[in-house]
């Protein structure tokens, strides 16, 4: 059995927020038939092109035939991080977070057995944030909830986060941390240097904001898992670790652990497009916290989920854990309600 637990999808039709608040920096979505006959999407930011999509990150069909051709069985799905709107006022963002998380919850409901889903919320307004995602997870059936690797100015070590932690925590809610906004982007414009440097970073701030903010203390049983395979933390641990010991008065302000005991904490998914890499997180974090992750649909992502693992000297047993046994225990699910 294979589960994705890090696929985005896109609504096959979004309304003109920009017009509809009258407040701007929505995206908006562009359909068109491109010269070989396929449809498009092209997502537009203020005017200019934030990104192109093809059919199958808003069209069922299509991403049902690419599961089938990659053998996977059940795709967990998330917004894109763009469409997070946490700069935006609070309501116009818990409005949009609605929209997004009913449609995809439609789209679930279509294909039970193959697709689960993680909501979007307001974090600019935490108790909004908390109310949206109990309403998504007891009245919609979704598995929990994606959120960014900041909200704003604030990391997620923020004290005004933690009643939206003591809500998730208390629904068992499976939280899915993501890079977006990458530190650094108006410095590094070329060469894809955001996605390539800055994304990896942002997964390593969510980690150490987390860890030096004691969050996993007062939360032990928030279930989260940080996407991209931890970002640069499995390299960095070393010099984060001696961080810890020499200079206390920075470091040592909310916990008085090492952060190496943490490790076991988390969940971290599987996306290190390099063996070696999957290995060292492995050595790690753990065998048992890496689950199953593609990125889906986009060319940052594995094209073929699962297939580094399937090529790599696993034993069968331990091929299981990645492939669906991490994702099974952070989801709270068994393999029986998709048989």
């Amino acid at each position: 059995m294979k589960i994705d637990i890090h696929a985005h999808v896109l609504p096959r039709d979004l309304p003109d927020f920009n017009r509809e608040f009258d407040e701007g920096g929505f995206i908006s979505l562009e359909k068109y038939i491109d010269p070989f006959g396929e449809e498009k999407v092209r997502m537009m930011k203020e005017g200019k092109l934030f990104r192109e999509v093809s059919q199958n990150c808003y069209d069922s069909k299509a991403r049902l035939s690419d599961l089938e051709k990659a053998n996977v069985d059940v795709q967990v799905l998330s917004t894109v991080p763009v469409m997070f709107h946490y700069w935006a006022k609070e309501e116009h963002a818990l409005e949009t977070s609605k929209f997004l998380n009913d449609d995809l919850a439609k789209v679930i409901s279509e294909h039970p057995k193959r697709f689960l889903g993680l909501c979007t919320v307001p974090l600019q307004n935490p108790r909004l944030a908390a109310r949206e995602l109990e309403r998504c997870m007891t009245k919609l059936g979704l598995s929990g909830v994606q959120i960014g690797s900041h909200i704003g100015d604030i990391n997620l070590d923020h004290e005004s986060l933690f009643p939206f932690y003591e809500v998730a925590q208390d629904l068992g809610a499976a939280i899915m941390v993501h890079p977006w906004d990458m530190m650094g982007k108006e410095t590094m414009k070329d060469y894809w240097l955001p996605w390539l440097v800055g994304m990896p970073a942002e997964t390593t701030r969510a980690m150490c904001s987390m860890i030096f903010g004691g969050i996993f203390d007062q939360f032990p049983r928030l279930k989260v898992l940080f996407a991209h395979g931890g970002g640069a933390f499995a390299h960095t641990i070393g010099r984060i670790e001696h961080g810890f010991h020499v200079r206390p008065d920075l470091c040592q302000i909310r916990t008085k652990r090492n952060p190496r005991d943490y490790l076991g904490s988390f969940y971290v998914d599987s996306i290190t497009h390099d063996p070696k890499a999957l290995m060292t997180n492995i050595e790690l974090f753990g065998l048992d916290t890496i689950a199953l992750g593609s990125d889906y649909p986009f060319p940052l992502g594995e094209a073929e989920a699962g297939r580094m693992i399937e090529g790599m000297n696993f034993s069968a047993e331990h091929r299981e854990r990645l492939l669906c046994g991490t994702a099974l225990e952070w989801l709270s699910r068994s393999k029986e309600e998709f048989i």
